[in-house]
């Protein structure tokens, strides 16, 4: 009950000049959402595992943290906003943080990363390092987030250096974290990108990948494109 206190009087000046209906509808949306992140160190604490690998404070670091969280929230938000679907929001909180954890191994140094593999690697790396911690369903969102997911078949027509198997996101929540993925990037750490943006960015890979992202739009946001 605490809890709420604290968020209720921390989150009620922003509802000022709303009717009284919408701040009510809102207010519970915040809370909600807000109790949904307080919840996901119950099982795993994702910073602790994050700072396994990164230092605290460095730059790589910051823009993890940064990117991550701005996933997540988009990602619970979904949740929130449809009951309908029950998404496990607390698998939702711990995986969105370390759907990039690879990012470290690979060579991209615009965000302050200096390892010897490909950036389109990060994915399955960041797999390896999460099947090492003992979380193999959150590997799984860290693999088959790229894109709107890889098939195999992809893999193959493009040589594509990865393993050789579908790393396409399966579960609805796997799916969430992908979708909310593809509105930020982290050498744009202040923004969110557009629909139209994303759609523009994915249409260079074809139009399968398009119509992919316009079906979760759909079903996260409501939007027919």
């Amino acid at each position: 009950m605490n809890i709420f206190k604290h968020l209720l009087a921390r989150n009620v000046v922003i509802l000022s000049s709303l009717k009284l209906y919408c701040k009510v509808r809102i207010l519970f949306d915040i809370l909600n959402y807000e109790l949904c992140i307080m919840n996901y160190t119950l099982k795993i604490n994702p910073l602790e595992i994050i700072e396994n690998y990164y230092f605290k404070g460095s730059e790589i670091h910051y823009i993890l943290l940064k990117h991550s969280e701005q996933v997540r929230d988009k990602a619970l938000k979904i949740a929130i906003n449809h009951p309908e679907l029950k998404l496990d929001t607390e698998f939702i909180a711990e995986a969105s943080m370390l759907h990039d954890i690879g990012i470290f191994l690979c060579d991209a140094p615009r965000i302050h990363c200096h390892g010897s593999h490909e950036y389109i690697q990060h994915g399955y790396l960041g797999a390896d390092l999460l099947r090492a911690e003992g979380l193999p369903k959150h590997a799984l969102v860290c693999e088959r987030h790229t894109g709107v997911g890889l098939s195999l078949e992809m893999i193959q027509k493009k040589q594509l250096p990865l393993p050789q198997r579908d790393m396409l996101p399966v579960s609805l929540e796997e799916q969430a974290i992908c979708y909310a993925d593809k509105f930020f990037s982290k050498t744009q750490l202040d923004e969110e990108h557009s629909i139209e943006r994303i759609r523009q960015y994915l249409n260079r890979y074809g139009e399968l990948e398009v119509l992919k992202f316009d079906e979760w739009n759909s079903m996260f946001e409501g939007e027919k494109l």
